[in-house]
This record gives structure tokens, C-alpha cells and sequence, in this order.
């Protein structure tokens, strides 16, 4: 097929997770399902707000301009669309929905926009499945007027974000894509490297959906994947309305290209793309200010098994509250770190660690961590920090990926889900990157029922 992402270092992509709900196009908006039977919902976005508003700036980030900081230009693509948070270009409509509308201009410029989660941890528990889910129309035109756009419901690999030049060993899963106003949806898979590899880059291991009744620009449709290591071999599934269309199968890559590809967080993204080495580039017939439209995006996980308990009993008191601020510098113990100016943690890097003993999360279950974290890391350098609880060889209960936050003093609160922690513990950070240099300054952390 003649895809073409060519993400050298901006992939874009969507690890997005198999819905088996057909909604197809009986109504303009409905309510976020209810996940399938032994699923969980982690999160969702159901788009309600007033009218000419943006959705929200805690569950969204906009991306700006023609490419990432550092990024390739034109977002890695070719696509020629100047991204806005204008309400011009991205705005709820007042009935549920999320519009994203690509606009010209009259002078023939083109803005459109392109969205991320702010949550980068969407992922497949060791042994369980995530699901990713959207209910979209796309843009309703067809024929010349739909040359050139290009819109797409996809994710990417936490470690992306704030490197921007890793892609495709990080992975990214296309939920759904589509060029020109055809009658076909698209599903695909990038890993491993470029050109070439394992994934075949840069078109990516794909799959396709033809002749949708209505077509996906008349209306709406449940697009969906779900990463699947439950089974094995490990699995990513495509579906539309319910119906399974394509599959990949970690036996059809070396172990370690698919575990990088996969074992991680992700971020999804929902965008509409104006020309680009796929589509092409648009012409003077092509339709301006026709939108894609989101009824919801929700991402729910099953889970693989029981955590085995920790080897140390957790404390029997606490006198820490998780829900107020817990300054970082007001650690019980730590390694490899250096408090910094009085107030807060820094000179972090892979291997370093923090214990804040006493933690009292009660009984209704923590399910956010939430850290303020800054970064002046350079280009390439990123992280993760792990919440532990009573260890420090504990799986990890959350896990955060930090790359540069625009400078050692730019603070950005980075949320992460937590596996429903009650009780009283001692909270063990550990931080992890795949390069040596400090990659993150921690001011302070709490968590969220």
C-alpha cells in the first residue's frame, strides 16, 4: 500500500486500544460506553463543554506550529498546516463533540490542529490488555475537495515526548488514519528502525478496512486496538464498529523490537493533516473549514494477575498525607541525588532513588501521582521516574516519562496513573533513563483518588 509517515524523528502514532462497540452512525453524540466485561476505564474524554470553547488543557496539550522543538520540520511528514489552539481550528461544539478543522486562508495558507493526552502511561499491564477507543466522523468530503487531508486517531511511546527524535524504536499504533476521503481506514504498527526493519518503515505494518456503511465521512464510527499480552504470542488488534479487521503478532519481530515498540506508556493524539507525502499536497478544489468530529476518546485496561506483596510488611502508621504536597527535598533517605537550593531535588539521573517513609493513602483508593517536575535536559535526554511502594525492587504502582520541560526552572505538573493504592506505605522514586546525564529536577509530588 503507499503509506508513507516518515516520522524519521517526529513519529506520530496511536497505541490505541481495540473496541469491540459498534456505534456506527445512529446517533451525532453518545455517552462513553462501558468498558467490556473485565475491562477497567483509566480515562476518558467525553468532549462535553460549551459551544466555541478548547477541550481541556488538564486531560490535553496543543501542539504548535509546523514541527516539535528540535523535531523534524513539518511534523516529520511533509504536511504543510501551521497548528493552532485556536478555537478556529480546534474547538467543542457544544453537543459533546470535539471539532478539528483544517482552514485556508486567503492567501492559501493552511491551519489545522493536533492534539496529545497529557498522560503518557496508557499501557498494557504485564500479562493484561489496553484498549483505546474513539467514536469520530471524518472530514465529509470526498473526491477533489477531500485532496490532501489527512486525519488520524493515533499514539506514540512515552519516551517520544521531550525526545522527539527516536522514533520508530518507541513505537507508535495507528489507531485509525485516512487520506483523501476515501472509503478505507487504516490500522498500522511502526517499530524497530527506518528505513526498513522489522516494520518495513516507513510504511509500518498495516491493515485496512474498505466500503464502511456509511462511509467514515458520512458518519460516525468506532475505531479501536487493544494491546494484548495476555496471550501468546502478544498481540495488537484493529477494530472498527466491533469488527476485527487486522493483527500483528510479536513472533513477527525480534522479541526485543517488539517489547520496545510496546511494553510502555503511550500518548494518543487526535489530529487533521493538510498534504504530506501520503495524501499529497492539497489543491485549490480542496475543502476548507470541514471538520473531523470526536464524540469521546477512553482508554481501558484488564488486568494480567495479582501483584505478589512486597517482601517488607508496609509501615503500620503513616505521617505524611498523600493528598497534600510532599516536598521532594523532605525525603527519608536517597541515593545519587543533591538537594538544590533548599528546595528541591535535583542533579537526577538513571539509578538514582528518594524514600519518603510514612505515606497514609487511607481507604479510598489513589489512582493519580501526580509530580512537578522540571528539565533543561538537551536533546535526546529523557526519563522516567517509578513510584514504588515498601521497596525499592517493588513493581512500580505509577511511571512518569520526563524529557526537557523548556529549562531547569520551567515546572510542569506530569500526571501518571496509579494502580488504586490504599493503606499506609513508604513511597520509593526511582529514576531510570537510557542515558547518563541529569535529566530532571523534582519539586514536590501527591496523589489523587
Amino acid at each position: 500500500m503507499p503509506k508513507r509517515r516518515n516520522l524519521l524523528a517526529t513519529a506520530v502514532s496511536s497505541v490505541l486500544i481495540a473496541s469491540s462497540l459498534g456505534l456506527g452512525a445512529s446517533m451525532a453524540t453518545a455517552a462513553v460506553p462501558s468498558p467490556p466485561a473485565g475491562f477497567t476505564t483509566v480515562w476518558s474524554d467525553d468532549f462535553n463543554g460549551s459551544a466555541n470553547t478548547l477541550p481541556s488543557s488538564a486531560n490535553w496539550i496543543f501542539d504548535i506550529g509546523h514541527n516539535y522543538p528540535g523535531g523534524a520540520a513539518n511534523w516529520g511528514t511533509g504536511e504543510i498546516a501551521y497548528h493552532t489552539n485556536s478555537t478556529q481550528n480546534v474547538s467543542l461544539d457544544g453537543s459533546g463533540n470535539l471539532r478539528i478543522t483544517p482552514r485556508r486562508d486567503s492567501a492559501g495558507n493552511w491551519t489545522s490542529a493536533r492534539i496529545e493526552t497529557q498522560r503518557t502511561n496508557f499501557a498494557a499491564p504485564a500479562g493484561g490488555v489496553v484498549r483505546f477507543e474513539s467514536r469520530i466522523q471524518l472530514p465529509n468530503v470526498t473526491g477533489a475537495a477531500a485532496q490532501g487531508i489527512w486525519p488520524a486517531f493515533w499514539s506514540l511511546g512515552e519516551a517520544f515526548r521531550g525526545n522527539y527524535t527516536n522514533w520508530p524504536g518507541v513505537g507508535e499504533i495507528d489507531v485509525l488514519e485516512n487520506v483523501n476521503g476515501q472509503n478505507t481506514v487504516y490500522g498500522t504498527l511502526h517499530c524497530g528502525v527506518a528505513p526498513g526493519g522489522p516494520c518495513n518503515e516507513f510504511s509500518g505494518l498495516s491493515g485496512s478496512r474498505a466500503n464502511l456503511n456509511p462511509s467514515p465521512q458520512a458518519g460516525f464510527h468506532t475505531y479501536a486496538v487493544e494491546l494484548d499480552r495476555s496471550t501468546s504470542p502478544e498481540q495488537l488488534r484493529w477494530y472498527v464498529d466491533g469488527q476485527q479487521f487486522f493483527s500483528v503478532n510479536a513472533n513477527q519481530m525480534d522479541a526485543t523490537t517488539w517489547n520496545n515498540a510496546t511494553h510502555h506508556g503511550f500518548f494518543l493524539i487526535l489530529n487533521v493533516a493538510v498534504g504530506g507525502s501520503w495524501p499529497g499536497p492539497p489543491t485549490a478544489q480542496t475543502a476548507s473549514g470541514v471538520p473531523m468530529i470526536v464524540d469521546y476518546v477512553t482508554v481501558s485496561q484488564k488486568n494480567g494477575g495479582t501483584t505478589p506483596p512486597p517482601t517488607t510488611p508496609p509501615p503500620t502508621g503513616g505521617s505524611r498525607d498523600a493528598y497534600g504536597t510532599i516536598q521532594a527535598e523532605s525525603f527519608d533517605s536517597q541515593s545519587g541525588t543533591q538537594v538544590v537550593d533548599g528546595v528541591k531535588l535535583g542533579y537526577i539521573s538513571n539509578g538514582d532513588q528518594a524514600v519518603y517513609k510514612g505515606v497514609r493513602f487511607g481507604t479510598n483508593p489513589a489512582r493519580t501521582f501526580v509530580a512537578r517536575v522540571a528539565s533543561g535536559a538537551a536533546s535526546g535526554v529523557s526519563g522516567l521516574i517509578e513510584v514504588r511502594l515498601d521497596s525499592a525492587t517493588a513493581a512500580p504502582v505509577s511511571t512518569i516519562a520526563v524529557g526537557n520541560t523548556g529549562g531547569w526552572t520551567s515546572y510542569r505538573d506530569v500526571p501518571g496513573a496509579l494502580s488504586g493504592v490504599t493503606g499506609n506505605h513508604d513511597v520509593y522514586l526511582t529514576f531510570k533513563s537510557g542515558q547518563p546525564s541529569d535529566f530532571v529536577d523534582l519539586d514536590s509530588f501527591t496523589f489523587r483518588n
